[in-house]
């Protein structure tokens, strides 16, 4: 990782590091000239060859024409000249992630999940009625935004990934845990995000996602193994909740 704070992408300098994940790091920015704030994603460890900066420009239009009130609106894209290196400029969600506001190992009641479910639902139809698929569905990836409303991030980076030659391990195309069996052979389809969701919501529920291990171990788990029942885990849960998760 390298500290940008203080660089000028685009018309956004770099205030502060928000966080970083498989596809780069996020950086508060300020618009040099309105002032504004938005987040700045610089996707590391992919420099563009000239032939693929095409492919990157189109893949983010299409990401960009994403317009709905529970995913984050890409506002800008662009390619750092000095390095090759794209980046994304999307709306700032104030209040952090989903993840953080509910650590690891939190165990949530069915109502209180509810409405976040019914929005990140909401916004993965939204994107597959139009053909995107995001491609790694997490609570890292649930934004807040000031009305505590979600706003799903991170839609389609893999796509402009699947193109570049730098692709070498699984977790740059997803994160193993929340991973369907179809996409560790690299064949995601709609149904991967649903899968994804539902680990999501298993883990909200029990406070554990079903598997745990090294990506081989991962694979194989959700290839061959069935989740432990999530009412052993947690007596007080509905079997019809669980039947509807499974």
């Amino acid at each position: 990782m390298h500290d940008r704070i203080g660089q000028q992408l685009g018309n956004y300098r770099l205030m502060r590091r928000l966080g970083h994940g498989g596809f780069g790091e996020v950086y508060l920015g300020e618009h040099v000239h309105l002032k504004t704030q938005a987040a700045i994603k610089v996707l590391y460890q992919v420099q563009l060859p000239s032939e693929e900066e095409a492919k990157f420009r189109k893949e983010a239009a299409t990401i960009a024409k994403l317009n709905h009130q529970h995913i984050i609106k890409v506002l800008d894209y662009g390619i750092q000249e000095s390095a090759n290196i794209p980046f994304l400029v999307m709306e700032f969600a104030p209040k952090g992630t989903v993840q953080h506001r509910y650590p690891r190992g939190r165990v949530l009641s069915p109502l209180h999940i509810l409405p976040y479910v019914i929005q990140v639902a909401e916004a993965l139809q939204y994107a597959h009625d139009r053909a995107v698929i995001h491609r790694d569905v997490k609570p890292e990836n649930m934004l807040l935004d000031e009305h505590d409303k979600i706003r799903l991030s991170d839609f389609g980076i893999a796509v402009i990934y699947e193109a570049t030659s730098s692709l070498h391990t699984v977790d740059m195309l997803g994160t193993p845990p929340y991973m369907a069996p179809e996409q560790f052979r690299g064949k995601p389809v709609y149904a991967s995000d649903q899968y994804a969701l539902g680990i999501v919501i298993y883990e909200w529920l029990c406070g554990t996602r079903p598997f745990n291990g090294s990506p081989l171990e991962l694979v194989q788990k959700h290839e061959q193994e069935e989740p432990p029942s999530m009412c052993q885990k947690v007596p007080s849960l509905s079997p019809t909740i669980e039947g509807v998760v499974q």
